[in-house]
């Protein structure tokens, strides 16, 4: 997200909402980042690990809210910036349907599920559709965006759709799969979070670190951990089943 820009001869109270409105999204973002890792690396349960979760969740909600509402209307145009709009609106929904993943009871499911549906079938359709926009385009790009960028959106769509149609025609989900939805949908938003600042804003970060390969580990590191905690999550589930049928 650019500086946001404001007419010298607008009221001041509208450039004090900017100005909030900026603080609040650069916040949000970091303060998000920082929460989403010691949530990752946290006891799974303990109180760091919930606290953390908190801070994630509200902080995470808030920088997309806003990255998604205002990049439309950022000088630099609303085809420049629909990346970030794509971005923003898939990062709400990811925490949000995380959030009530664990938060649900199991077996449960409510409107959230049932509403949130719509989301990633409008970001696949949207990553389809910029893709086949931008390999056909004199640039190649939409803005500044090359098409690969937009295979993002169409993957996490496509997933996170039929994901949410399972549960919802299986009247909601429990056990193992809760756990999983949870973490898989948690680390893919921090995952847009951590790239965002890291490879989308490099220009904040000293000139020294610019085009550093060392930029994508805090970009993949979540992924790994998301991977490190699937395969924990199965096979503790699996071997846990044994058990409790012996006993």
């Amino acid at each position: 997200m650019t500086i946001l820009q404001v007419d010298p001869g607008a009221p001041e109270w509208i450039r004090d909402v900017a100005k909030a409105v900026l603080f609040l999204h650069i916040g949000g973002g970091s303060l998000g980042m920082l929460s989403g890792a010691a949530a990752l690396v946290a006891r799974k349960g303990g109180r760091l690990h919930r606290i953390a979760g908190t801070v994630f969740f509200v902080s995470m909600l808030t920088m997309s809210a806003i990255g998604a509402t205002v990049s439309p209307f950022l000088p630099t145009g609303f085809l420049h910036e629909l990346p970030n709009t794509i971005a923003g609106s898939m990062t709400f929904y990811l925490v949000l349907t995380s959030w009530t993943a664990i938060r649900r009871r199991d077996g449960g499911i409510g409107l959230i599920e049932k509403a949130g549906l719509a989301v990633p079938l409008v970001v696949f359709a949207a990553g389809v559709s910029f893709i086949v926009i931008a390999m056909n385009s004199p640039t190649g790009t939409i803005g500044d965006t090359p098409p690969q960028a937009f295979y993002v959106f169409a993957l996490v769509g496509a997933i996170a759709a039929l994901s949410d149609l399972k549960v919802i025609l299986n009247g909601g989900i429990s056990g193992a799969a809760r756990i999983a939805r949870h973490l898989w949908r948690m680390c893919v938003a921090l995952t847009v979070a951590t790239g965002s600042f890291f490879l989308g804003q490099q220009k904040f970060l000293p000139l020294s670190w610019h085009g550093s390969p060392w930029l994508f580990v805090p970009v993949f590191a979540p992924l790994l951990l998301m991977a490190f905690w699937l395969v924990r999550i199965r096979l503790k589930s699996r071997y846990a089943q044994p058990v409790l049928a012996a006993s």
